[in-house]
Parts: C-alpha cells; sequence; structure tokens
C-alpha cells in the first residue's frame, strides 16, 4: 500500500492541494506574475542546481512542471548542448514560457502522471516545486524512473506539512472548521515513499522562512503564484471581509511589524542504476 494511499480521503477533510483542473486554472491564471512572486520557488530550484555535480554534461533534460521556463531557461544556458524540453500541466504557463525563451527548448502540455515520453529518454529530470501538487507522486515518481536514463539524475523539490503553519493557524482562529491553506505531505511520509521507490536516493530537508509586511501581503504573494488553497472544500464564495481581519489579527507579528511565513522544504536527488 502506498504511503500516499489514503490522500484523497484526507484532501476532502483537511483541504488537500485540489483537482488537476483546478491546479491548471489557478497556476495558468498566474503565468503573468508568477516571477515576479517566486522568491521561494527560485530559492529551492538555485539551491538544486547547485547540487548537480560539475562535471556532469546531459545531452537531454526533461524540466517537469516547468512553469514560465524560469529554470528552463537556466539549464539551456547551463548545458548548452543538452536538448531541453519543458512541460507543464498549465497551458497558461507553457505559453509565457514560449514568450520568453529561445526556440531551441521544446515545451510539453502534459500531466506528470502520464508524460509521452519515451523510456530511458532523459539524462537529467529537473522537478522544481511540482510533485506536492500530485495526490499520486508515486505514479510521478515512476514516471521519472521510466524516462530517465541509467545513470541518469532526478532533482526535485517539494513542500511538506509544516509549511505555512503560522497561515494555517491564524485561519483556524479566524474560521474555525473551515480549510484555507494547502495540504502537504507528512516528512515521514515521502522519506517512507522515496526510499522505497528510488533506493538510494537522498532527502534533504530546510525550514525556510520568508518575511512579509502584512499577511495580506502573504496572500497576495500565494495569489500571483497562482497557488492560493486549492481544496474541494474551499468556499465557492468570496471570503468574507470580517474573516480577512481575524485572520490578520490573529497571524503572529516580528517584533518590527513584519509577518513571516515557514516553508518546510524537500529536496530528493537520485540517480538511475547503470
Amino acid at each position: 500500500m502506498s504511503a500516499y494511499s489514503d490522500l484523497t480521503a484526507i484532501a476532502r477533510s483537511e483541504g488537500g492541494t485540489g483537482s488537476k483542473a483546478c491546479i491548471a486554472r489557478g497556476f495558468g491564471s498566474a503565468s503573468g506574475t508568477y516571477d515576479t512572486a517566486s522568491r521561494l520557488q527560485k530559492a529551492m530550484g538555485d539551491t538544486m542546481l547547485a547540487r548537480i555535480p560539475g562535471n556532469f554534461e546531459p545531452t537531454s533534460i526533461l524540466d517537469l512542471g516547468c512553469g514560465t521556463g524560469w529554470f528552463t531557461r537556466k539549464l539551456a544556458n547551463q548545458y548548452p548542448s543538452a536538448a531541453i524540453t519543458g512541460a507543464d500541466l498549465a497551458p497558461g504557463m507553457l505559453q509565457q514560457a514560449r514568450s520568453f525563451s529561445p526556440e531551441t527548448i521544446t515545451w510539453l502540455n502534459a500531466d506528470a502522471e502520464q508524460l509521452p515520453l519515451a523510456d530511458n529518454s532523459a539524462d537529467l529530470i529537473f522537478s522544481n516545486l511540482m510533485i506536492q501538487w500530485s495526490t499520486r507522486p508515486e505514479t510521478v515518481l515512476a514516471e521519472c524512473q521510466r524516462i530517465l536514463k541509467p545513470g541518469g539524475t532526478l532533482a526535485i523539490s517539494t513542500l511538506l506539512d509544516g509549511t505555512l503553519e503560522e497561515l494555517k493557524q491564524a485561519w483556524t482562529k479566524a474560521d474555525p472548521g473551515q480549510p484555507h491553506v494547502n495540504r502537504f505531505a507528512h516528512h515521514a511520509d515521502w522519506q517512507q515513499l522515496t526510499s522505497r521507490q528510488l533506493p538510494g536516493s537522498t532527502l534533504e530537508t530546510a525550514t525556510l522562512t520568508l518575511p512579509y509586511d502584512s499577511p495580506m501581503a502573504l496572500n497576495r504573494e500565494l495569489k500571483h503564484l497562482g497557488a492560493v488553497f486549492k481544496g474541494e472544500e474551499r468556499r465557492r464564495t468570496v471570503t468574507a471581509p470580517g474573516r480577512f481581519k481575524a485572520m490578520c489579527a490573529a497571524y503572529p507579528e516580528q517584533g518590527n511589524g513584519e509577518i513571516i511565513a515557514s516553508y518546510h522544504a524537500g529536496w530528493l536527488y537520485w540517480t538511475k542504476a547503470t
């Protein structure tokens, strides 16, 4: 039984991360504001890039969940001789990516759980903050295993339980019983899944914090990322201003009047056996 086999049921009660259609629509609508808001995404992706061995020379690269192509372009600059494909579920993100990228990059509108790519076809699969939106990460990992060439490298970043805990607690006080924050996998479940499915993989974790002027500034950044609450139990009407005010009042402030938001980050690295 998968460590994530009960995730769908939990999603209904705790919010989850929403349906694929909802995810694609949300991120697609944020394609024009994503790059200016993606502080965390850039930091986590840069951590992965720095972890790739300097003597590694891939000839074929897949950027899985490429979004606006920020890291697809970085990979193209770092490995100018490689054939690079950027794949994403959201057509709006790919449209943005094409607009700012060289024609040498191939773009693919595809579901990470069922990729139209050949077995053993990629030397490097780079996936930055995508897999946490899947309710079947074991299927995504299986696809990466299938596509990766023997000796190839897989680098994946994700968010884990504890992410946006301050926001979650503030909303719990302001609007009890109503989920407002996306749910992410527990560290132990992610460790169990990756250890079983990718023997010899390395999982590194850290808690990153970002400052904001106010809880509303945090909410605005999440909206600009397309990463607002996507769970099926979300309200279908606009949240009342009074509830937002109550959430802001409940959110803990720092001494300088700012707030911080915590992100429990995970980086997974694996090399396929030859």
